[in-house]
Order: structure tokens, then sequence, then C-alpha cells
């Protein structure tokens, strides 16, 4: 029996000076710090047995992630036996969730997410009712993975996204719902959750976890 691992790996910090709620807006990159964790998590890929054998690298749309993707294909690329180089593939379903907020800032002043009665929204922390629901994020995300299951069957697939969408599916693999506290996700930024499946079957193996930019400064 063949297995897939599909491999979820979360951007590098965002240059947000301003601690604004980015969401999906667009011109938020990478800070410095943000490209030395996507280039110690590339490393890391690009050094493990199984990983450094990807045969697709995705990215969700966002300047965030494809800059992330963007070092680890360079560090894959340059350990690559073959001539075949990876390319970036750009996939809607992994991008962040959906959130009414965007472009509040976190924190007080003008602007700030707690005035006007914003406050309101986020008292249930277990349903998003600012934004996307966590069973459509869940949803989005398992069609991209299952896809990828059957479209590589026995190989290894690097998808960069985001927290909410890592966090919520792997929620709703372990506990069958995609429902949580928001403030319990467990999903560093340029970590690397793995799942790996049976292929036809869709039936979960395991997951793994690391957070190879943990000691980046």
């Amino acid at each position: 029996m063949a297995y897939t691992t599909i491999h979820l790996v979360r951007h590098g910090q965002v240059d947000n000076p301003q601690h604004l709620l980015y969401e999906r807006l667009p011109g938020f990159h990478l800070s410095s710090r943000g490209r030395r964790m996507a280039a110690a998590t590339a490393e890391y890929i690009a050094a493990d047995p199984q990983m450094k054998k990807a045969v697709a690298l995705y990215s969700s749309p966002l300047e965030r992630t494809q800059e992330t993707a963007q070092v680890i294909q360079s560090a894959l690329n340059n350990r690559r036996e073959s001539d075949n180089s990876l390319e970036i593939l750009t996939d809607q379903r992994i991008i962040e969730a959906g959130n009414n907020f965007r472009g509040r800032r976190i924190g007080y002043g003008e602007g700030a997410l707690w005035r006007n009665g914003n406050w309101r929204l986020v008292l249930n922390l277990w349903k998003p009712s600012w934004g996307e629901s966590y069973r459509s994020i869940a949803c989005r995300v398992g069609a991209f993975v299952y896809e990828k299951v059957d479209q590589y069957p026995g190989q290894q697939v690097i998808a960069v996204t985001h927290e909410s969408p890592i966090w919520t599916f792997r929620h709703l693999l372990e506990t069958g719902r995609a429902e949580h506290n928001m403030l319990l996700h467990h999903t560093a930024l340029a970590s690397v959750t793995s799942l790996t499946f049976e292929t036809g079957t869709h039936k979960l193996m395991n997951i793994n976890y690391v957070d190879p930019a943990a000691e980046v400064k």
C-alpha cells in the first residue's frame, strides 16, 4: 500500500509595524526575521530524507506565502539530483481565512479592533462570527489535500499556507470537528505539519509537527 504525505508549511513572520489584522490584504511581505525563518525551514526540508523528494510545491496566492515558498523552492532545487526543478503552483483553497476585521489595528487608539463594539463578535472563540466559518476553512483545505493525495500517490507534497487553515484542518482530522478555540492554535511561524494518508482510502496514518525556525531571532 502506498502512502502520500502532504506537508503544510506556515509562512514566516510578516513585516507589520502597525499591528494590523492583514488577513487577505495585499502588500504584506515577510520581515527580515521572517525571511530567516523561511530559510531555516527550507534548509530543514531540503535536508530531510523524505521531504526533499517532494514532487510538487504549492502556495496560497498571498505575498507572505509566495515568498516563503520561493525560499523553499530554491533550497530544494539546489539539492535535487535530477533536472526536474520544482515550480511554485498557486492554489486559492489554501488561502488565509476570511476575516471581517481586516485592516483593523490590534491594540488601542483610532482604528483599533476593540472600538465601536467589535469585541462583541469574538465572545465565542469557538465560532468565528467575525468571518469565514471553521467548517468552510476545513472543507476547502480538505478538498485540496485529498485531491493532492490522489494526484500524487505515494509521493511527498509541500503546501505553504497559513495558521488557521493548517490548524482547522488538523483539528478536524484529530477530533472530527472543525470548531476550536482560536487561542489554542499550535502552528508556529514557519512550522511544518505533515499529514500522511493511505493512498486510495484517504485514511489518516500519521500527523507530525516540527518547528525548524523556533530559535530564529
